[in-house]
């Protein structure tokens, strides 16, 4: 796709979001079982199913996927692909790359052994190694608007309220 096709398929969804706002806000969803087969639970990717679990550094064995990199995986995911549109967009040539991301936990905090160490993570760390002839100024711009317009960073960044549920049958 190059940045015209991109144009051409968004051009009329902008256009709907700008004369029917609501029309824009869509609820996302992901659901998992708990199944009762030990510490673990299934989740529907919608692709697959993903079969998470305690990450070693809580017990886990590493057989079953872990939560933390999950997250860290949809951060990839998106940002990459939020890059590749922003490139298209932008009429930059990128032949490929990777992106990676990294985050720090103290799992002190997640076991309750340090009331002071925080559950979740300390850090996280997204970085692009990308095969483009791009110059400094377009990298820049690259990464300014990735940063914007990738929604699993921005909801790290600045996180949306949450509520949650739970009840018994």
């Amino acid at each position: 796709m190059d940045s015209e096709e991109l144009r051409a398929t968004q051009a009329p969804l902008k256009d709907k979001y700008r004369d029917e706002p609501a029309s824009a806000l869509v609820t996302l969803h992901a659901d998992a079982e708990l199944d009762g087969l030990g510490i673990s639970c299934k989740v529907e990717t919608g692709r697959a199913i993903v079969e998470a679990g305690l990450h070693p550094a809580t017990g886990g064995d590493g057989t079953l996927a872990c939560s933390g990199d999950m997250l860290l995986e949809a951060l990839v995911a998106c940002a990459g692909v939020t890059l590749r549109a922003v490139a298209t967009s932008l009429g930059l040539e990128v032949r490929g790359g990777r992106v990676r991301a990294e985050g720090d936990l103290d799992f002190r905090g997640t076991l309750a052994v340090a009331k002071d160490a925080p559950v979740g993570f300390r850090a996280i760390r997204l970085s692009f190694d990308l095969d483009t002839d791009a110059d400094p100024d377009q990298l820049a711009t690259l990464k300014k608007l990735t940063e914007r317009y990738c929604v699993v960073f921005q909801s790290l960044r600045t996180p949306p309220d949450f509520a949650v549920t739970l009840a018994a049958n």
